[in-house]
């Protein structure tokens, strides 16, 4: 990602999210593009999924978020899947796919959610959607809930991306979501964190979290621990 930091205590602007989202874009396509036919059949860091599964459920993540668009700009309910399990099928029948017909597949609709962002008429921003969980959520969302499957998915690879390559403002955007989550949940960690780097701390429990906000981050959301100091309990599930 660039250099360009916000200040961590910051909420992100839409401009630095778009950001986030088109830099991911970039990153995670270059990986594809890089990647052996051998390679994209082999075990991502994901129980049971190929690197090829990912790359399908980016792939059918990108027209998911379209449909929300679509809504907004419309007006018509448009879900991001039918149901989980048609997004399941499809995201296995796309990595079945031949690595040429999955690649093609997956430049496709990144460039359709692409097209359908920087068409998105000023005022259909405001639209009220529902993401995958169920939530109602702006329309302006979109860019932040793309840019969260880029980077995170990106790890998941297992192709020469990890978090320590992150945005540290990205993942400090990313532990506040994911801290406030597991609150409204009521499965709040008993623990304080601490990004030791950007000068962030959240939480007031009894055992004490640090590191690089990188590192949280690639904890509260992969139960990754190994950039972290003490005897670091496991996270809730995040999604």
């Amino acid at each position: 990602m660039t250099d360009e930091q916000v200040p961590m205590a910051a909420t992100p602007t839409p401009d630095t999210e778009r950001r986030w989202w088109a830099d991911g874009e970039l990153a995670v396509a270059g990986i594809v593009d890089r990647m052996t036919d051998e390679e994209l059949a082999g075990d991502s860091a994901l129980p049971g999924w190929s690197r090829a599964h990912v790359v399908a459920h980016l792939a059918r993540n990108a027209d998911a978020l379209g449909n929300l668009l679509a809504w907004a700009r419309t007006g018509v309910e448009t879900p991001m899947y039918p149901s989980r399990a048609v997004r399941d099928a499809d995201i296995e029948t796309t990595a079945a796919r031949p690595a040429a017909e999955l690649r093609a597949d997956y430049v496709a609709a990144c460039g359709r959610l692409a097209q359908a962002i920087e068409t998105m008429p000023v005022e259909a921003w405001t639209a009220e959607v529902r993401n995958g969980q169920g939530a109602t959520v702006p329309a302006s969302a979109v860019p932040w809930m793309r840019a969260k499957e880029m980077w995170v998915h990106g790890t998941d690879l297992r192709a020469g991306l990890s978090f320590a390559d992150l945005d540290a403002g990205f993942c400090a955007a990313l532990v506040d979501e994911v801290l406030s989550l597991f609150a409204a949940r009521d499965q709040a960690p008993d623990v304080t964190v601490v990004a030791t780097d950007v000068d962030r701390t959240w939480g007031s429990g009894g055992t004490r979290v640090d590191g690089p906000v990188t590192a949280v981050a690639a904890w509260l959301t992969r139960s990754d621990a190994s950039g972290l100091a003490g005897d670091v309990p496991p996270p809730p599930a995040w999604l």
